[in-house]
């Protein structure tokens, strides 16, 4: 892994580039790192056709983990990227996240365009964060991350989930610190999100997709799609919010085409 730092903090950022070709930032959701898109094939699929930049956001992976709250806003998030796309070198990029990945790739799209050449928005929210996460997972889900660490996380989630919790996911969130987890969950749940105005105003290609069964983003992602121009929605047909990363086939059929056109 190499690093970014953020020169508003000094965060540092870990990062990882793969393949060749022209560069595509894959951001992932939140609890989990860079190698959910090994784990499910995309880097395998993407790498010959594209430079990959595998993003370990702030809190996550092997990214420095800060413990105050004030230390996950999105100003922050998209500073964090911005550092990412400098280290390595290029002055933009295709952009593809998920859930927290999504969110920060509107904001990122938002406020610094120049930075983003394409847009891929999985499951994500403009919108105002609050109470966000106890939708998304279950109820006090920040307080539990605090008492009971992420264990206790994973236990109470199973009790909420439609599918039990996968080992791959298991595995992925089990080495979070769960206090940083903790306090970005708050900020988050602070986060005004981005105004209609704003999305509206995006120029570049955008593609929204969510899956059929994510109660908690299929309406935020279609509003998302209806206020940005000429972009495409599509429905990952059968999935909720956890389980259509896993459903890579799926995806990549209505990411690939866009990614080269």
């Amino acid at each position: 892994m190499d690093f970014a730092t953020n020169p508003a903090d000094g965060t540092r950022i870990a990062f990882q580039v793969v393949g060749s070709g022209p560069p595509l930032l894959l951001v992932h959701g939140s609890l989990l790192t860079h190698t959910i898109w090994r784990t499910f094939g995309y880097v395998k699929a993407l790498r010959p056709s594209r430079t990959l930049i595998l993003v370990d956001m702030r809190g996550h992976g092997r990214s420095d983990k800060p413990h105050e709250i004030e230390a996950y806003t999105m100003d922050s998030i998209v500073g964090d990227l911005v550092a990412v796309l400098d280290a390595v070198g290029v002055p933009s990029a295709d952009y593809w996240g998920y859930s927290y990945g999504a969110r920060a790739g509107l904001t990122l799209a938002a406020r610094a365009p120049e930075k983003v050449t394409k847009l891929i928005s999985g499951g994500g929210s403009h919108g105002p964060q609050k109470g966000a996460f106890d939708r998304l997972f279950f109820p006090g889900c920040a307080d539990v991350l605090a008492d009971r660490g992420m264990d206790g996380f994973i236990e109470e989630w199973n009790k909420h989930r439609l599918f039990p919790v996968d080992a791959a996911t298991r595995a992925v969130f089990s080495a979070n610190d769960s206090d940083a987890m903790a306090a970005y969950f708050r900020a988050s749940d602070a986060e005004p999100g981005l105004s209609d105005a704003d999305l509206r105003g995006l120029k570049i290609p955008s593609l929204f997709y969510v899956g059929s069964q994510d109660t908690t983003r299929l309406d935020d992602t279609a509003s998302a799609a209806a206020l940005v121009k000429n972009s495409e929605l599509h429905t990952i047909r059968g999935f909720d919010h956890s389980t259509t990363p896993a459903a890579s086939a799926e995806v990549l059929a209505v990411v690939e085409p866009f990614l080269k056109h």
